[in-house]
C-alpha cells in the first residue's frame, strides 16, 4: 500500500470532492438539524487542508481553522467508508495537529455530533476530552466538542 499526505487548501479538487461526500452523510445523520451545521461548514479560506492518498486514490481529509491565537478549529474529518478502521482518520488528525504547532498554536478544539458515535471513538482514542460546547454549538443538545493541548 502506497500512501502519502498532501497539504494544501480548500480549493483542491479531491477536498471538495470529499466534502461532498460528507455533507451528503451529514444530511442523512443530522435530518432536520442538518441547515443549523450546515451553516458552519463551508469551505471557503480554509488554508490549512490535509489529504491522504492511498494508491492513488484520496480517502481522507481534514483541516483546521484559526479560534483564537492559540487555539484551532479541527473542521471537515472525512474518510470514505471503504477505508474506515484502517487509521486514516488519525493519520490526518495526526497531521493536522502537527501542522498546527508548526504555526505555534496550543490547542485544538472540535465539535461532532452525539449520533457520530466513529467520530467520538476516534477523537478519544487520539487523545481528545470532551468539553463545554463553544460558540454555535452552545445549547444544542445533538453537538459533543472536544479538545486537546497540543504537546510540541
Amino acid at each position: 500500500m502506497n500512501s502519502k499526505i498532501i497539504r494544501t487548501e480548500s480549493s483542491h479538487e479531491d477536498f471538495v470532492q470529499l466534502v461532498r461526500e460528507l455533507d451528503h452523510y451529514l444530511a442523512i445523520i443530522d435530518g432536520d438539524e442538518h441547515d443549523f451545521y450546515h451553516q458552519y461548514n463551508q469551505i471557503e479560506n480554509l488554508d490549512h487542508v490535509v489529504l491522504l492518498v492511498i494508491d492513488g486514490n484520496t480517502v481522507s481529509c481534514g483541516a483546521f481553522k484559526e479560534l483564537n491565537k492559540d487555539t484551532v478549529e479541527m473542521k471537515r474529518m472525512w474518510t470514505r467508508p471503504e477505508y474506515r478502521g484502517k487509521g486514516c482518520a488519525s493519520t490526518v488528525l495526526g497531521e493536522l495537529e502537527g501542522w498546527a504547532r508548526e504555526e505555534g498554536y496550543t490547542h485544538s478544539m472540535l465539535e461532532t455530533g452525539r449520533r457520530m458515535q466513529d467520530a467520538v471513538k476516534l477523537y478519544l482514542q487520539n487523545g481528545y476530552a470532551e468539553t463545554e460546547n463553544y460558540g454555535q454549538y452552545i445549547g444544542i443538545e445533538n453537538s459533543i466538542c472536544f479538545k486537546k493541548t497540543l504537546v510540541k
